[in-house]
């Protein structure tokens, strides 16, 4: 990662979590559910701009602890991204998670601009074995 980056591993606060998903092109949530969510999470990390100190990048992990988890919430705000960050936020959470417990499986859904790094940590797709569902 870039040395005008540091790495934290710890949620970014609330109203960087809204503006990080928003302007990275997430779904914005309710702040009432981000609120709760982030103080959910089994894993966090957030990446910090030295110089501006703003908070340029996020990625979150949700789990049981021992055998299931789901990355969540990988954003990257379009002036930060091409330079590691997201590779330095999912290298963080899956050494964590491997830490902890090695054998778990670890899943995610992959929007199309993410699939290249989430394939390079050897994510695959899982169809036709199982395909990710999901309702409101």
């Amino acid at each position: 990662m870039d040395t005008a980056y540091r790495l934290v591993l710890e949620p970014p606060s609330l109203d960087d979590y809204q503006r990080l998903r928003k302007e990275s092109g997430l779904s914005e949530r309710p702040r009432e559910e981000a609120e709760k969510g982030l103080t959910g999470a089994w894993a966090s990390a957030s990446v910090i701009h030295v110089e501006s100190g703003e908070t340029a990048g996020m990625g979150r992990v949700v789990g049981d602890g021992g055998t299931y988890f789901v990355v969540i919430d990988m954003a990257v705000l379009p002036e930060h991204q091409r330079k590691g960050l997201g590779d330095a936020i999912l290298t963080a959470l899956l050494a964590k998670i491997h830490e902890t417990a090695p054998g778990a499986l670890v899943s995610l859904l992959a929007d199309p601009p993410g699939r290249r790094l989430y394939a390079r940590h050897g994510f695959v797709e899982s169809a036709p074995d199982s395909v990710g569902m999901w309702r409101r």
